[in-house]
């Protein structure tokens, strides 16, 4: 049970991907786990911001671009990232250790971002309702 009564109940994966407010809440979050997860690699404070292209291109790789709609931008597909990362952290699925720790295991952003997308997927079929 979330603590979150702000989320609504999704009929599907899509339309947690397609939730442009989640997104917005997302941006930051995505941001912050990064961030620590590039801290703790490097053992000293670092704050970054994740570029629309890491996360479009980890989406696709994860397999999640084909629940878009065909002409959708970068832009959105990276907002589609943050959406469903947020909500399986809001949801109580994965805690924020668990996701740094996942990031932390790659050097690369965009195979970092992909494990955490491709583990999402994989934890989808037994805690989301689709």
């Amino acid at each position: 049970m979330s603590m979150f009564t702000f989320l609504r109940k999704y009929k599907n994966l899509r339309e947690i991907l397609m939730d442009q407010k989640l997104a917005s809440l997302g941006d930051p979050f995505v941001n912050f786990i990064y961030s620590l997860s590039i801290s703790r690699r490097k053992g000293e404070p670092i704050g970054t911001k994740v570029d629309s292209h890491v996360l479009s291109k980890a989406l696709k790789k994860a397999g999640l671009r084909r629940l878009l709609p065909s002409r959708t931008d970068r832009h959105t597909q990276a907002d589609a990232a943050e959406a469903l990362i947020v909500y399986v952290w809001a949801q109580n699925i994965i805690t924020i250790g668990e996701g740094v720790d996942i990031l932390e295991q790659h050097e690369d952003p965009i195979e970092a971002f992909c494990a955490l997308l491709t583990t999402i997927k994989k934890i989808s079929t037994t805690n989301f309702s689709l």
